[in-house]
């Protein structure tokens, strides 16, 4: 098999890894492009003595870091969830964000990705923790909790806390959950279905968003009531008894990827 068979598989990966790096998609493939033409006009000098997908990205990585050059990411005008990850990415220093991708995108070892980007291998879990520290101080938001369950509704304030997030309440019926979102505008909306009153978390949920942007999280015991097909569905559900740290990760993407919570420059 030729070496251009051997890199063809992992060259839409590359590209995603290049659009992620430099926040563009043109400025990435410009990378990738020139990644091609130094194989091309060099084939002697492409690593053997490892994988040819890690061969690929060492190559890669010669060429970004021979530019010395790191791109702004383009302002696509849109709130797309590319558009808010390529926002928070470039608030991370070069080297933390690269760690990142390849460690968590892209899929290689901190071996591996100490190799491509040419550190010790246990300064990567330092440069990972860094970017990850970053993402968690991008994201901090006041929490609604909708939960007429006591013990439950202080499970979940003991999440969002230990999140380093703020609870702006915990109501425990439609109405009061709409003039707790009212009175002081979350960031993040935690939402039961069934409320105490008999009133629907749906609603209360409705009613916010009729005033206000924010995302929202249902956690319930009964997802069948959202999950009809018949209108759109949400994109983060929890279904009870939950796992903390399903809780924890649904909280941590969805404020990802809200545009409210990316920091202005």
């Amino acid at each position: 098999m030729s070496l251009g068979q051997q890199l063809a598989p992992h060259l839409p990966f590359l590209r995603r890894y290049g659009r992620a790096l430099t926040g563009s998609q043109s400025h990435g493939d410009r990378y990738v492009r020139a990644t091609l033409e130094a194989i091309v006009a060099a084939p002697a000098e492409f690593p053997r003595d490892v994988d040819p997908r890690l061969g690929l990205y060492r190559t890669f990585q010669a060429i970004w870091n021979s530019t010395n050059f790191d791109e702004t990411p383009e302002n696509s005008g849109g709130e797309d969830y590319e558009s808010i990850a390529r926002a928070r990415l470039a608030r991370m220093t070069p080297l933390s964000r690269q760690a990142l991708l390849l460690t968590a995108m892209e899929g290689f070892t901190p071996e591996d990705t100490a190799y491509l980007i040419e550190v010790d291998t246990g300064e990567v879990d330092t440069l990972v923790a860094e970017a990850l520290s970053e993402i968690d101080k991008q994201t901090r938001a006041r929490v609604l909790i909708i939960e007429d369950e006591p013990i439950i509704a202080m499970d979940i304030e003991a999440i969002v806390r230990d999140l380093g997030h703020d609870v702006t309440g915990v109501a425990v019926t439609r109405d009061e959950a709409v003039a707790l979102a009212m009175e002081d505008r979350p960031g993040l909306v935690l939402a039961d279905i069934q409320l105490a009153d008999d009133s629907s978390g749906i609603d209360a949920v409705k009613d916010i968003l009729a005033e206000f942007r924010v995302p929202v999280i249902f956690i319930t015991a009964f997802p069948e009531r959202l999950l009809t097909g018949e209108r759109p569905e949400p994109t983060f559900l929890i279904t009870k008894p939950f796992q903390r740290s399903t809780v924890k990760a649904a909280i941590s993407q969805a404020l990802f990827f809200d545009q409210a919570t990316v920091p202005v420059a």
